[in-house]
């Protein structure tokens, strides 16, 4: 199997160096591979593998949820977040940064994506705290860190790619999420506590005032968190509750994110052009990367690839610990290259037999592939969080990534701690579903 292996990473490889597409590298390699090595009809194989993987129901959430991102992006919806959050943040060490922690959360739970959760509470928050005297570092870091959020807190559209290519529930997926999720969130603000407790001058003496706010506002301001709990309760509330399957969900979802638009006077004719235009080219690009991926996979598969590369790796007689260590490190790497998205759909088919075949939780592993792609959406030279981060404040990349260090830290030593007690991740799905 030495000489198919070396051949799907060469193929692989040189297209991408090349610039071509990645969906349609993905599909080109396969193709090549089974030209080569097997005598098969490819004429009718790759369009039976197109039908059965753009037909897959559970792939039908991924286009909903993003159209109800391009929905809410538009909306007003970050500026009633900052305004709900404030009063309430203004009581901890820190004060008003932890509203990019806790609104990058609240957003992720009703957004699916980091890049958009990143961006829109980026636009909500940045300016303000820049204006009110914020370390610059620790308002851009703590944006970038807690903007990962968007992928691991459900619903996320990178743990519906993972469902579908590799045949896990995807609502077991979307709960084993919620806890983990949580806890990175408290541990950023954690750190953001910690980090300014230390270094005071990070935080206006000015903004000292901040926690005499009295009570009556801060009740008050909960109003403005009204928009997002009803898109929560709308997406979260009817999967939870059984009243909804997660493509369901994401279609009650689209209704909400509709309706929190029309109430603020966001829908526009010019703003439904842009929500559909956007959602098709997101749509598009997501499409032919998926399928692309399937077609690798089932090459690999077909031509035992994942088998070889598995039973070199047994061979080498890593510990179930050590070769998540050497996975982290694989994924921080991979990531200095590739986005998260395509390091998933590229290495899926190889690694998730090596890791079923150490004894891993195919649910626990799900969520350590969304954790391993939050650390390269902020893994410079292309941690698109960071491309995001810039285009908001015009710094250069390698300060970005050099304040956002102290969190892709945090993330790792949160990975490890979750490979350590992995009931973490799997109690939930576990006392929900057996």
């Amino acid at each position: 199997m030495t000489i198919e292996v070396v051949a799907l990473f060469g193929i692989l490889f040189a297209l991408l160096a090349g610039g071509v597409w990645i969906g349609l590298t993905l599909a080109l390699t396969a193709t090549l591979l089974l030209a080569v090595f097997r005598s098969i009809p490819l004429d009718k194989l790759l369009p039976q593998y197109a039908w059965n993987i753009l037909t897959t129901q559970e792939l039908l959430a991924l286009p909903l949820f993003i159209l109800m991102g391009e929905l809410l992006f538009r909306t007003r919806l970050s500026r009633s977040l900052f305004q709900g959050l404030a009063p309430w943040a203004g009581l901890l060490p820190g004060r008003l940064l932890h509203v990019n922690v806790i609104g990058c959360t609240i957003f992720a739970a009703i957004s699916g994506s980091s890049a958009a959760t990143t961006q829109v509470i980026g636009r909500m928050s940045l300016n303000e705290l820049l204006r009110r005297g914020y370390s610059r570092d620790i308002a851009i870091g703590s944006l970038a860190g807690a903007g990962t959020l968007g992928f691991l807190i459900p619903p996320s559209n990178i743990m519906i790619i993972y469902g579908v290519l590799g045949d896990v529930s995807i609502l077991k997926l979307f709960t084993a999420g919620v806890l983990p999720g949580l806890l990175l969130a408290a541990t950023f603000m954690g750190w953001v506590m910690l980090h300014t407790t230390l270094k005071p001058a990070m935080v206006p003496e000015t903004e000292a005032k901040l926690s005499q706010v009295p009570w009556g506002e801060r009740f008050a301001a909960l109003k403005d968190l009204a928009p997002a709990l009803f898109l929560i309760a709308c997406v979260l509330g009817s999967m939870y509750g059984g009243l909804a399957t997660p493509s369901e969900a994401a279609a009650v979802g689209v209704l909400g994110a509709g309706l929190v638009a029309w109430a603020q006077g966001s829908m526009s004719q010019q703003v439904m052009r842009d929500v559909l235009i956007g959602s098709v080219v997101t749509c598009s690009m997501i499409a032919l990367i998926v399928l692309g991926a399937s077609i690798l996979g089932n090459a690999a598969a077909f031509l035992g690839i994942p088998q070889a590369v598995a039973a070199f790796v047994k061979g080498l007689g890593l510990s179930p610990f050590m070769l998540i260590v050497a996975l982290i490190i694989f994924y921080l790497i991979l990531g200095c290259f590739l986005d998260g998205f395509s390091m998933i759909v590229m290495t899926l088919p190889i690694v998730l037999p090596i890791v079923k075949g150490a004894g891993f939780d195919e649910i626990w592993f799900g969520i350590f592939l969304v954790l391993a792609v939050e650390m390269a959406q902020i893994t410079p030279p292309v941690g698109f969080n960071l491309f995001v981060i810039q285009g908001l404040t015009e710094d250069g990349l390698g300060y970005i990534a050099r304040v956002t260090m102290p969190y892709l830290i945090i993330m790792v030593g949160f990975v490890l701690l979750l490979t350590l007690w992995p009931g973490i991740v799997t109690i939930l799905p576990r006392v929900l579903y057996g």
